[in-house]
């Protein structure tokens, strides 16, 4: 059960970075995707500046290798583009001020609008690229700082399905159920919904070990993606239609008897009800209403089916659907109705997208939820985490509402809002709404470390540091609670997120439940909080993450080595340790096609960005490679709109439109469009896709919204926006 064994094997090691003559190297990870890849960050002994990057080969998920983004990533640090001072608004403009007229106008404001309006008028919108400590601090900010029961994060828009899916399925959320070397030991890889070679390029050797070994690759994506490619079976379904995919899957499996009949009775519950459900699941109904042929489906279920080992890997194209949260649970079912679950090469996982999007959802930044994955409407929860803040149980308030129902409520019952580290303006769906919604508010405040167009609206922004400037921890893809280790500096007149929360609390008069000195006080506190909960941390701390180059939780005492594998006893996280086998029946996307809007679209990500593109967009390498986002169109559907490679087109939906150029290519399906999603304003994709959201995980429906194409006139192009300066 030793983390350190459960590593990866990346012999070829071509040489260990060592610190050149006048610098310092300091071992920290990656910025940006949940892999959380190990690097070395070159530090001037003279001036304190940041060189550059030299990949680490101790740190196992990647071993030795980073992505065009982690090779990046240091370029943040010395930006010129970085705030430096706080900005307010003043006549209408954003202009520099001291500290204390931000703070003392921040201030006013929040006892202002709370003596008027009451505590719940001021709400908290934040982010999963944050620490775990500086995640834990915003939740309890919220709750006991401003007693306000409005907090949500931006989590809300990646991982969530896949947490309610966990959920409801096995009784705990933990991204993977096993480190990320267990994937190498499957039989049979399904993958769905995720370019795992553009978008999580560093899991790639894990998945070429697996095909080493023999293993069988099935890909489910409406795209013919790189991942795709070097697939065994591409299921190219349309978009919306997992569920009736699984349920093909299962039926086939279930059919011809490649299910494990003794796990399904002593480990699970449910078994009848979804075998009634999937026996109208035939291949042939399956492939009238995902467009993937009966042949496929059959080879693919059989391959899944035989294997004794397997893993399902999926992500956000399976996850932003309206219906997200069962189709993951419906992915879940593949592993348990054929026993893959509790070891070595068999089991699931989320590709996380943001850094710390695992510790973002663990530890009270959700609107339903305090530390340690605890339900905030649980008594037992509510009075142990009092008694860990020294406060009364009912001064914490109840649960509030999740991101996108918190962007609607502004100007309502939310008067002021707090925004940090989110970029809701490129992010939310619908995003011609959040900037009226951002505008109805009495009073907005942004921290961040760039100019975001969501900064750009907001009445004050305060100036926070880059990752490579901190402390912390975060909690990767796999589970693995790993360190963050900056440098001892804050250019020009920047601060810590933590440290502006902190100094806020105590001019509020609640200082008194936020004098942390340091990243690791605040750790030891989250440490106590969790205790106990489903994502305990008690039993970590800072020196053994060093000494065991990350642990992964749960780890409820410090004696205890931690849990890389979940399910080894195969009992599973509900009162009867039996994992809970839903049936679900194909409703199809919220929004359908037709004659109006007869496309498709649906969006995604790149190698060369990350999330809504505030940092990526400002580094000129990645700029250069990806400058502009582009629509992908099959050549049939290009020949009948006359369109060709490189012409502008006009994509739009029931509310919005946006002008990008034409990409002319026979890897998407002729009846969709895919347009990727990190550029703001006129160029920003969230113009048109749609709101709803499934009703367990509230994330919105990114993955499909109807459409029209149409040929665009040159001065139709917006310039300009391209970048972000």
């Amino acid at each position: 059960m030793q983390q350190h064994s459960q590593n990866a094997d990346f012999s070829q090691r071509p040489y260990e970075a060592i610190a050149r003559e006048g610098e310092t190297l300091v071992a920290t990870h990656c910025s940006f995707c949940g892999m959380q890849c190990g690097m070395n960050i070159r530090v001037s002994n003279d001036t304190n500046t940041v060189l550059g990057v030299e990949p680490r080969y101790d740190f196992p998920m990647n071993g030795g290798r980073l992505c065009p983004k982690g090779v990046s990533a240091y370029r943040q640090a010395e930006h010129p583009e970085r705030l430096l001072k706080p900005l307010i608004r003043k006549n209408g403009r954003l202009t520099e001020a001291s500290w204390e007229e931000a703070y003392d106008l921040i201030v006013s404001k929040i006892k202002e609008l709370q003596a008027k309006y009451g505590k719940d008028s001021i709400g908290i919108y934040s982010g999963s690229s944050m620490t775990n400590e500086k995640c834990y601090i915003m939740g309890k900010f919220a709750r006991i700082g401003l007693g306000t029961r409005y907090i949500d994060y931006n989590g809300r828009y990646c991982m969530s399905s896949a947490a309610a899916g966990f959920n409801q399925t096995v009784g705990i959320d933990r991204g993977s159920t096993g480190p990320w070397s267990d994937i190498k030991f499957a039989d049979v890889l399904l993958i769905a919904g995720s370019n795992t070679a553009e978008c999580h390029p560093l899991s790639m050797p894990y998945i070429w070990g697996a095909r080493d070994r023999g293993a069988k690759l099935i890909v489910a994506d409406p795209r013919q993606t790189k991942t795709a490619l070097v697939s065994d079976v591409h299921l190219d379904l349309r978009p919306g239609t997992d569920i009736a995919l699984t349920n093909g899957l299962l039926h086939v499996m279930i059919e011809e008897n490649w299910i494990d009949r003794d796990f399904i009775d002593r480990h699970t519950t449910g078994f009848e009800k979804l075998a009634e459900t999937v026996k109208r699941f035939d291949p042939q109904t399956v492939s009238d209403i995902t467009g993937v042929s009966a042949g496929k489906i059959v080879e693919a279920a059989r391959l899944f089916g035989r294997a004794k080992n397997g893993f399902v890997l999926f992500a956000r194209g399976v996850e932003q659907h309206s219906t997200g949260s069962d189709t993951v649970s419906n992915y879940v079912n593949l592993c348990l109705t054929t026993g893959k679950a509790g070891r070595k090469g068999a089991g699931f996982a989320t590709f996380t997208g943001q850094g710390n999007g695992q510790g973002g959802r663990e530890h009270g930044q959700k609107a339903d939820q305090l530390p340690g994955y605890r339900k905030i409407t649980d008594p037992k929860a509510r009075a142990y985490i009092a008694k860990v803040w020294g406060v009364e149980e009912s001064e914490i308030p109840g649960p509030g509402i999740s991101a996108f129902e918190m962007l609607k409520s502004l100007g309502e019952e939310i008067k002021m809002l707090l925004l940090v580290c989110s970029n809701p303006m490129v992010s939310a769906p619908s995003i011609g709404n959040v900037a009226e919604y951002l505008k109805k508010l009495d009073f907005f405040v942004a921290i961040d470390m760039f100019l975001s167009e969501s900064a750009e609206l907001a009445d004050v922004v305060l100036p926070s540091t880059v990752w490579i400037e901190d402390d912390g921890t975060t909690t990767n893809v796999e589970g693995r609670v790993i360190r963050i280790k900056g440098i001892d500096r804050t250019p020009g007149e920047s601060k810590r997120d933590w440290k502006i929360i902190c100094e806020l609390a105590e001019r509020l008069g609640r200082g008194q439940y936020f004098r942390f000195n340091s990243p690791e006080e605040i750790f030891n506190e989250l440490r106590i909080a969790s205790k106990g909960g489903v994502a305990d941390y008690s039993g970590i701390t800072y020196d053994k993450i060093d000494r065991m180059n990350g642990v992964f939780w749960p780890c409820p005492s410090e004696e205890h080595e931690g849990t890389p594998r979940l399910f080894e006893d195969l009992r599973f996280n509900f009162p009867d340790g039996k994992a809970r086998l839903h049936a679900f029946e194909h409703t199809g996307p919220n929004e359908k096609i037709d004659g109006e809007y007869p496309l498709i679209l649906t969006t995604g990500r790149v190698v060369f960005h990350y999330l809504s593109g505030n940092q990526t967009r400002r580094i000129d390498a990645l700029r250069r490679l990806c400058p502009d986002p582009y629509c992908e169109i099959h050549p049939d559907l290009a020949a009948r709109h006359g369109i060709g490679n490189g012409e502008l087109v006009k994509i739009s939906s029931r509310r919005g439109s946006i002008v990008v150029p034409a990409k002319i290519t026979k890897t998407i399906r002729p009846d969709c469009l895919f347009v990727p999603y990190h550029w703001g304003k006129t160029l920003a994709i969230n113009n048109l896709t749609n709101p709803a959201l499934d009703p367990k995980s509230k994330i919105p429906e990114f993955k499909v919204c109807a459409v029209k194409l149409e040929k665009a006139k040159q001065e139709e192009m917006p310039h300009g926006q391209s970048t972000v300066h």
